[in-house]
């Protein structure tokens, strides 16, 4: 019986807590959304209370301010083509560290992993004297390229961890068929680590995506700035307008939404696959 009774009560503590945090994510952005459809002076007359009136006019006068169109196609391009280097890269990398096992390879491993607890403030002023001396300031190339060495680390973990779970039976008979070891890599490893991509590439996206000092130093142009730094300049460090500051932010993180949905079955499926394997 006390048994019972500390289950139910245990389960009934473990949903109030539940309910709890998922308040606390969902309430400021349910406030942020309210926020930004009410008009100015209904804001400033009450700027916690219920709205009296609603309006897109915030929406559209923050969508033509921050140049949404033209800053979000940059930023679609810098994420995707960084996901593209990062995911190349990383599971080329990766496939021999999982499959070499030896002592320069395990230090290979491990510098990379390193390489994860290395904050990006640490790295701006050598990282921007390397982009000046190689012409790549004010350029995508120059920002991709910062954007693969940053999350590279974290692409050779997730791959090297999820090619170490696959059979080596299987590369033993595809060599056995005459494959090399590119093709066997292209043919048989590759197929296998779509769900652990598609968990990184989801990361990474959010990674680039939100990131606001690597645009922010990178690119003087102002065709070549991200939503996030166009979101950035509403930003006074005197006066603060939400209905302003909100829609902007809401409409920099609504191509995010709109990815987290269409991936998010492929990642619990890529967390799932790891787990069961590993």
């Amino acid at each position: 019986m006390i048994s019972t009774l500390w289950r139910r009560t245990s389960g009934t503590l473990g949903t109030v807590l539940l309910c709890l945090g998922t308040l606390t994510f969902v309430l400021p952005f349910l406030f942020t959304v309210v926020t930004s459809l009410r008009t100015a002076a209904d804001v400033a007359r009450s700027p916690l209370g219920f709205p009296h009136s609603l309006t897109l006019h915030n929406f559209t006068e923050a969508f033509g301010q921050i140049h949404y169109g033209r800053s979000a196609l940059n930023t679609l391009l810098i994420t995707a083509l960084s996901c593209l280097c990062i995911t190349v890269v990383g599971s080329l990398a990766s496939y021999p560290l999982a499959r070499i096992t030896q002592n320069w390879s395990t230090w290979v491993y491990r510098l990379f992993i390193l390489g994860t607890s290395v904050p990006i403030f640490v790295v701006v002023a050598p990282l921007y004297l390397l982009m000046r001396d190689l012409d790549l300031l004010d350029s995508y190339a120059g920002v991709v390229i910062i954007y693969t060495a940053i999350n590279l680390p974290v692409a050779v973990f997730f791959y090297t961890s999820f090619v170490r779970s696959i059979p080596v039976d299987l590369e033993e008979a595809a060599a056995l068929d005459g494959c090399g070891a590119f093709r066997t890599f292209f043919t048989i490893i590759l197929p296998l680590l779509r769900p652990i991509t598609s968990t990184l590439l989801t990361f990474v996206a959010l990674q680039v995506w939100n990131d606001l000092l690597v645009p922010l130093v990178f690119l003087q142009d102002p065709d070549k700035r991200t939503v996030m730094v166009n979101a950035y300049s509403f930003i006074d460090p005197h006066t603060v307008q939400p209905t302003t500051l909100f829609p902007a932010a809401l409409l920099g993180v609504l191509p995010l939404l709109l990815i987290f949905v269409f991936l998010q079955r492929h990642v619990v499926a890529g967390m799932s696959a790891g787990a069961v394997k590993s």
